[in-house]
């Protein structure tokens, strides 16, 4: 797959709220660096951290753009709450090797009424 093919699988994913086949997509010694919290290195971390967001909220990503450089897929998103944020995956053989996202903790915390510390 290329970048952007291996985005499009990884939105659909995400969106049915799928960590096996997510992690799936992921090399073994990945990092998924959501910048509001610490990187996740490896695809086992990466799975389990699926899991427990996938348990904490429904959430579901509206592609707004997505676009491909060279290895990378990037993607600008929105949910149906009007969160906003973008995704950059670094993809080499249809495998993420390095995702980095940029989005408002605060904002999903409070629309989700998760308490805030």
């Amino acid at each position: 797959m290329t970048p952007k093919e291996t985005l499009q699988k990884w939105v659909e994913l995400f969106n049915s709220s799928d960590a096996t086949a997510l992690a799936d997509l992921y090399t073994e010694d990945a990092i998924n660096y959501q910048v509001a919290n610490s990187p996740v290195e490896g695809k086992t971390a990466i799975y389990e951290m699926f899991l427990k967001e996938f348990a904490t909220a429904k959430m579901v990503c509206i592609v707004e753009n997505m676009f491909e450089d060279g290895e990378w897929a990037i993607m600008e998103w929105k949910d149906p709450k009007g969160l906003r944020g973008c995704g950059f995956f670094h993809v080499i053989n249809g495998k993420i090797v390095f995702q980095r996202g940029y989005w408002d903790k605060l904002s999903f915390m409070k629309q989700e009424g998760i308490l805030i510390e």
